[in-house]
């Protein structure tokens, strides 16, 4: 018999956590094993649970970087971060930081089943940008990884979040500053932007007030 995928669930509002809660208990290759957890704790129910998958309510974050502290901390478990209609954008910075999938409240849900159960297996799944009214909340696309940053340009991402120069960032991340400026490059390529005025403007878009 296969093992269930076991799930921490992050508080929600009360109907989004009412219907989550039903939805789960409703497939039994689903077990909820811990939810409403408020944020100051949830790192410590992760490390005792150990869940196959963590759900997280992104407008409870005090910022997106709070997802990469979490996934550094228990990679081997999935993130399934859950925003009010996030953009694109914000939904490749979610995925940047550790996140697995990153889908709007609004989806349909048996498609938020579907996505836990693709984020278990480590697809990441984001929600497909719809060309008009009419085209479902729900699709979901998966992101090429080449869209995904890594490691070391989250770092950067986060320090030029920070407000730091170039040099302050080679300084600390012991990189030489040619190196700093291609990780700058590479990330406002895969955000879209081009610019640190651009920038600006998206990390204050990636505010949960924002959402």
């Amino acid at each position: 018999m296969r093992r269930p995928i076991t799930i921490v669930s992050a508080r929600f509002e009360d109907l989004v956590s009412i219907g989550l809660q039903q939805l789960i208990n409703e497939d039994t290759n689903l077990q909820l094993v811990h939810c409403d957890c408020e944020l100051e704790d949830l790192e410590d129910v992760v490390e005792r649970e150990q869940p196959s998958v963590v759900l997280l309510n992104f407008g409870s974050l005090p910022n997106a970087a709070w997802i990469y502290q979490l996934h550094q901390s228990r990679p081997e478990t999935r993130i399934v971060v859950l925003a009010n209609r996030p953009t694109p954008n914000e939904a490749n910075q979610i995925l940047s930081f550790g996140a697995t999938a990153c889908i709007s409240k609004e989806t349909q849900g048996r498609d938020i089943i579907n996505a836990i159960h693709l984020a278990s297996r480590g697809m990441r799944v984001l929600p497909r940008q719809t060309k008009s009214p009419a085209e479902p909340l729900e699709r979901f696309d998966y992101l090429a990884e080449a869209d995904i940053l890594t490691g070391r340009e989250a770092e950067v991402l986060q320090l030029l979040q920070e407000g730091m120069s170039n040099a302050e960032i080679a300084h600390t991340l012991s990189i030489g500053i040619e190196t700093v400026r291609t990780h700058a490059r590479n990330i406002y390529r895969k955000l879209g932007i081009s610019t640190r005025r651009d920038l600006a403007r998206f990390s204050r878009q990636q505010q949960p007030a924002q959402l």
